[in-house]
Formats: C-alpha cells, sequence, structure tokens
C-alpha cells in the first residue's frame, strides 16, 4: 500500500496494490496490519457506512464534538472531491482544508483522522461511497460546518449551488462551532 501525505498532518491518501488482468481487478481494501504499518495508526473499525449520491450532492462538513470518529473512505462508483478540515484549536493547522479525488478509477482511499470534519461533494452523475468509522454515529453529538463559510475558504469543484441536507444549508460558522481543543 503506498501512502500519501496531504496538506494536513495526520490526513492520508492510500493506495492499495491493484491487480487487474482480463478478467477484472482484485485489491485488498482493508488490512488491519497494512493499515497501521501505512498511516502508524492502529485503530478499530467499529461500523462501516455505504451512502449513493447524485451529481452535485454536497454531503457535510460533518463531525462529532463527542465520540469523535476516524473514518476511512473509498469509492466504489463514481467519482467525489472529498474534503478534510482540522477542527483541533490547538493544531497549527487549526481551520485549514485539504481536497482529494476518491473515485472508482484510481482506487485511492482516505484516512482521516479523529478531530477533522469531513465532507464530500459527488462529481460523477452518480457515486457511491463505503467508509469505515473509529467510533459509533451519535446524532446527538454530530455538528456542522457551513460548506461555504468565508473562514474555509475551501474552493469547491462545482458549478452552482449544491444539493444539500437541510443540516448543511444550516451549518455553523467556524468561528461560532464547538471544536476540539
Amino acid at each position: 500500500m503506498k501512502t500519501i501525505t496531504t496538506d494536513l498532518p495526520g490526513v492520508l491518501l492510500l493506495e492499495p496494490r491493484v491487480f487487474a488482468d482480463n478478467r477484472g481487478f482484485f485489491y485488498e481494501s482493508y488490512n488491519r496490519r497494512s493499515f497501521r504499518e501505512a498511516t502508524g495508526y492502529d485503530v478499530e473499525f467499529v461500523q462501516d457506512n455505504h451512502s449513493a449520491s447524485t451529481r452535485g450532492v454536497l454531503r457535510g462538513i460533518h463531525y462529532q464534538i463527542r465520540q469523535p470518529q476516524g473514518k476511512l473512505i473509498r469509492v466504489v462508483a463514481g467519482e467525489v472531491y472529498d474534503l478534510a478540515v482540522d477542527l483541533r484549536r490547538s493544531s497549527p493547522s487549526f481551520g485549514r482544508s485539504t481536497g482529494f479525488r476518491l473515485s472508482d478509477q484510481n482506487n485511492r482511499m482516505a484516512w482521516i483522522p479523529p478531530g477533522f470534519g469531513h465532507a464530500y461533494l459527488t462529481l460523477s452523475e452518480r457515486a457511491e461511497a463505503l467508509y469505515k468509522t473509529t467510533d459509533y454515529y451519535a446524532p446527538q453529538h454530530e455538528r456542522t460546518l457551513l460548506w461555504n463559510d468565508p473562514a474555509l475558504g475551501i474552493d469547491w469543484p462545482l458549478e452552482g449551488k449544491p444539493i444539500l441536507a437541510p443540516k448543511d444549508e444550516q451549518g455553523a460558522l467556524l468561528q461560532d462551532a464547538e471544536v476540539y481543543e
């Protein structure tokens, strides 16, 4: 597995070894030992999620203020622009974000450790994302940042306004958000 660093310390892109031939392909999408060796994190994943979205759907920027989740994300159909925002007030990169494309063509996975907000924008007609989390979903602790908060300065690869859930339309500005210490 190849590890690619991003602009935010701790947020990593992972490229598995893909074995392809005229029948199709095979790759190991998760192996605890390989993940630990590639990232330096020894985590236990407790939940798998699967989402499908159409072009222009923006999900996020979500995080859980208690029971923070580390996420290992991959796209099995289509393409998304995936994004992480550092929400650790004590971090030198607090409030900064990094984005990258995940697709069924590049087979990349993103590791977003606890302490970061997460979002993605669907770029293809349809996309399906699978992601593992290190803690359980806790709706009472979920928080949402406003996707277009000027303080974040995110350059979404988007024409016009995205398709948003009501909670994403009403996200908090970073200056008013509950964040991690």
